[in-house]
């Protein structure tokens, strides 16, 4: 994400959905920014709570099935998906962003040549598909880096490979 740094607004209400560990919520926080913190695993919000206030950063966590309770409409500038993908709730994610806010998706796809990941295709975007979870967006970066992309791509800075990694904008 830092490699994209300069499309993360640089105030406002952010949200790392499915965060695991929470590596981006600690990210958005250090930037200054009011940082939520979602996940369906209370250990990892747990171990997310304790890192960040021995950094001295405030992360509201909240224990949440995201699947059946979508984030509200028009309540985040930022919000961040990586290695996670329920097609269902990609319309709530865009709802959920404010006029002007950016989305930042990364995960993974069936184009790939590690294991990590997953492995079915339920949880595996196709070529182009993040595209079409996202049309009301303005595109400000897109990339895949599958198997093909990867014997071509030598260079990929920091996006990891076998994914996809949108950033879009929401119109104002």
């Amino acid at each position: 994400m830092s490699l994209f740094s300069q499309l993360i607004p640089h105030q406002g209400i952010a949200l790392d959905l499915a965060c695991g560990l929470g590596a981006n919520s600690l990210y958005l926080a250090n930037l200054g920014l009011d940082t939520h913190a979602w996940d369906s695993s209370s250990v990892a919000l747990k171990h997310l709570t304790k890192f960040a206030n021995n950094q001295g950063l405030s992360i509201k966590t909240s224990l949440r099935d995201i699947e059946n309770n979508p984030p509200e409409e028009s309540s985040f500038d930022l919000i961040v998906v990586t290695n996670f993908l329920h097609r269902p709730i990609c319309k709530s994610i865009n709802k959920a962003l404010k006029p002007g806010g950016v989305l930042f998706y990364q995960t993974f796809l069936q184009d790939k040549k590690s294991t990590a990941g997953p492995s079915s295709a339920k949880y595996l975007l196709s070529q182009n598909e993040l595209l079409s979870l996202f049309p009301d967006l303005t595109i400000l970066i897109y990339r895949e880096v599958g198997t093909y992309s990867q014997r071509i791509i030598k260079d990929q800075g920091e996006l990891n490979g076998d994914t996809a990694l949108l950033i879009g904008q929401k119109p104002i």
